[in-house]
């Protein structure tokens, strides 16, 4: 059997034709930029005339572009925004009313407490001791009294019911002596002894009747008794309320904002051992430019925000205007009422305060950055319209927080070009960039930005 004869091929049989194909595209390739090497400088120039009508051709049939604002409708308000601090209306001053040494303090500087709760406790032993005379002072005065009315008064009265019938048995024996004088049946000396009898018994009964009016209510001896009574008692309240003394308390809802006293310390009458600060409704004070005085008043409302929570504000209302300026700052201390203070306020915390001194409901409204020649009186504004710029006069209302309210002269959603683009005019091609334009929803309000109400 004879086998068939396998030729083997080179691998690398198949990279020739390839080769040759490469090479006279190459040769192609060369001819042409052989051609076209003297026209280099045109076909470059014309590139570059191709691309500067691309990027510059917009510009010169439509307008350059600009960023415009917006004018939108928008509840406005005028601020006059000022800086100031946290303050309570008053502050206590808590001191001791007696000398004392402390001996506990339950409360820290910081601390709310409770009408009542108790602040500082002094050393009672000897006031609790004065309390323990003056009780028994007054259980002597009750006493005795209780011995005039039980015991004195009712003898009296059973001493006068005896000196009576006495008087009256005087009084039958005198007469009779005396009709036996008369009949000549007695002498003149049993007449004498009769007599004297009658007047004893009279007196007798006398001094038993005086005994009963000063024993009874209202009498000498009662009066004096019951007086003794009422000071011994008067005496008691006071020891008492020395006593009571020792135990400082609290005189109302608040915090304590500042301690000056420790344990062990003797404190004396009148020195503030702690100031508190009432609970309920706190005040801002701050100082206004003596030349926003005349746009404030009394019941104006504002929105406040502590720095230390920026983001969140508070409503408060002028409740006072002080009379005098201030000649080293050029400016009028105002108080603000905060009816219910936001449970982050502290005593003497720093605040800004935007009081609203007009208001303007669905307002048109634009950048006051956008406004020109407002100084003269007679402000204007170029607009972007069908593509080109339009000056537009306009009326310039309130003007607060970098806004302006325009009275008339615009509608509202006109797109206008900044004051700060100096290259466009009126009457030149423009054109509103992409996004640019300022977009407010139609009434919505104003406030202070970054903030929360």
């Amino acid at each position: 059997m004879t086998l068939p004869i396998v030729q083997k091929r080179s691998p690398q049989a198949p990279a020739a034709p390839l080769q040759e194909m490469c090479g006279q595209w190459s040769a192609q390739i060369g001819s042409v930029a052989g051609r076209l090497w003297p026209w280099r400088w045109y076909v470059l120039g014309a590139i570059a005339a191709l691309a500067a009508a691309l990027y510059y051709g917009p510009t010169l049939v439509l307008g350059p572009q600009v960023a415009g604002d917006a004018a939108v409708r928008a509840d406005f308000m005028q601020t006059v925004v000022a800086s100031g601090h946290v303050e309570a209306p008053f502050r206590v001053a808590i001191a001791s009313q007696t000398t004392g040494i402390v001996t506990d303090i339950p409360v820290k500087e910081g601390q709310a407490v409770k009408a009542g709760d108790t602040l500082i406790v002094l050393d009672g032993h000897e006031l609790q001791a004065s309390v323990g005379q003056a009780e028994g002072v007054v259980a002597q005065g009750e006493a005795r009294l209780r011995q005039m009315t039980e015991l004195t008064l009712p003898s009296a009265e059973q001493t006068l019911k005896d000196k009576q019938a006495t008087l009256l048995n005087a009084q039958k024996l005198f007469g009779r002596i005396t009709r036996l004088v008369s009949d000549g049946y007695s002498t003149r000396a049993a007449l004498d002894d009769a007599t004297k009898a009658l007047e004893s018994a009279k007196s007798q009964v006398r001094n038993a009747e005086l005994t009963i009016s000063t024993a009874k209510p209202g009498g000498s001896d009662f009066v004096m008794v019951q007086t003794q009574l009422d000071q011994a008692r008067a005496s008691l309240v006071t020891a008492k309320s020395r006593l009571g003394y020792a135990t400082i308390t609290a005189p109302r809802d608040g915090v304590l904002i500042s301690r000056a006293v420790e344990q062990g310390g003797v404190v004396q009458p009148g020195k503030a051992l702690f100031t508190l600060s009432p609970s309920g409704s706190t005040q801002i004070v701050v100082q206004i430019d003596e030349k926003s005085l005349g746009l404030i008043a009394v019941g104006q409302k504002a929105l406040v925000s502590a720095d230390a929570y920026p983001k969140q504000v508070f409503p408060a209302e002028v409740v006072f205007i002080n009379a005098g300026i201030d000649l080293q700052r050029a400016s009028v201390e105002v108080k603000l009422l905060v009816p219910d203070p936001p449970s982050y306020l502290r005593q003497d915390m720093t605040v800004s305060v935007d009081i609203e001194i007009a208001r303007r409901p669905n307002a048109v409204v634009v950048p006051a950055g956008s406004l020109r020649d407002l100084a003269s009186g007679k402000p204007w504004v170029l607009l972007i319209v069908a593509g080109r710029a339009k000056r537009q006069a306009v009326e310039a209302g309130i003007v607060s927080g970098g806004k302006a309210e325009i009275v008339s002269g615009l509608t509202g959603g006109e797109v206008i070009v900044p004051a700060s683009n100096t290259a466009i005019t009126d009457g030149q091609r423009a054109r509103v960039a992409a996004g640019a334009a300022v977009d407010i929803k139609p009434s919505t309000p104003l406030q202070r930005p970054g903030t929360e109400p």
